[in-house]
């Protein structure tokens, strides 16, 4: 698949900025099953300084640094990218192996812990453990708790925020795809399983004769879940479904904090409006 992804923020202000410092994470990742074609940012008013690098996970990062007055900040970022379908997830080893040795890879371990926006309590160890029978392969066991999420969960907007705790979103099972990946991802620690925090997009229109997905208007969020020697498997607790060629990946990390699409400190400013629209185009 093919496709056009157009991300628009926008920034309104009360009061000038005289200064604003951004961090970026809008350019997909270059991957084994991703290839990024073309990416263009578009920024207004135009950056006294830009700089590009990776982060820790490798996600490419872009800095910004507007340093004269200004009232508003429009950032367009607009992508082409290839994603190919990727062969179906093995089972994995049981679950407990998988634990087990993943205190021992670096990779894994580094988010097996908790992190700013997952908090680790036995309401979401005794909440995955039914998935997790004795012996049980790793990935089924994830690909239950996914199904559970999604019925259990309703997707509602407006009940959450970015700072909502987590103990808040199991308490009152309402929330969007942020919510119930950092759900799922802290489901998985709990029980010792490594789990990272994957941000990207999804179809806004799908094809003639498949559903529309849920969260396709703004950046979307999902989970990879480490399985062992078979690697990392995706699944998407918003929707019920493993990640396939409908989802475009951004950037991966503990969880919503390290891979923040637009972030950043400013002077002055007063009230501020955010807007942000996403469009995901398939060609």
């Amino acid at each position: 698949m093919r496709y056009h992804v157009l991300h628009e923020t926008s920034y309104t202000y009360e009061d000038p900025v005289p200064l604003s410092q951004q961090l970026l994470h809008l350019t997909p990742r270059a991957l084994p099953w991703q290839a990024r074609e073309r990416h263009v940012l578009a920024i207004e008013p135009v950056p006294a300084e830009t700089g590009e690098r990776e982060d820790y996970f490798g996600n490419p990062v872009t800095q910004i640094l507007l340093a004269a007055p200004h009232q508003s900040l429009a950032v367009r970022s607009e992508s082409t990218v290839t994603v190919e379908a990727r062969p179906a997830p093995s089972a994995g080893e049981p679950w407990e192996k998988v634990r087990d040795a993943a205190r021992g890879d670096i990779e894994p371990a580094q988010v097996l812990f908790e992190s700013p926006h997952v908090e680790i309590f036995r309401d979401l160890s005794s909440y995955a453990s039914p998935s997790f029978a004795r012996g049980r392969p790793v990935f089924a066991g994830a690909r239950e708790l996914t199904r559970r999420i999604h019925a259990d969960f309703r997707f509602d907007p407006r009940a959450t925020s970015v700072s909502t705790p987590l103990r808040e979103v199991m308490a009152r099972r309402h929330g969007v795809c942020q919510d119930f990946a950092h759900l799922m991802i802290g489901c998985l620690r709990a029980l010792g399983i490594p789990a990272r925090y994957v941000s990207g997009y999804i179809l806004t229109d799908p094809p003639p004769g498949k559903p529309r997905l849920v969260g396709a208007d703004a950046s979307h969020a999902w989970v990879a879940v480490w399985c062992g020697e078979a690697g990392w498997a995706e699944l998407d607790p918003t929707n019920d479904c493993l990640v396939e060629d409908e989802h475009i990946t951004l950037a991966w990390g503990r969880d919503f904090s390290d891979v923040t699409p637009m972030r950043g400190v400013i002077l002055g400013g007063g009230d501020q409006e955010l807007s942000v629209r996403v469009t995901v185009t398939p060609q």
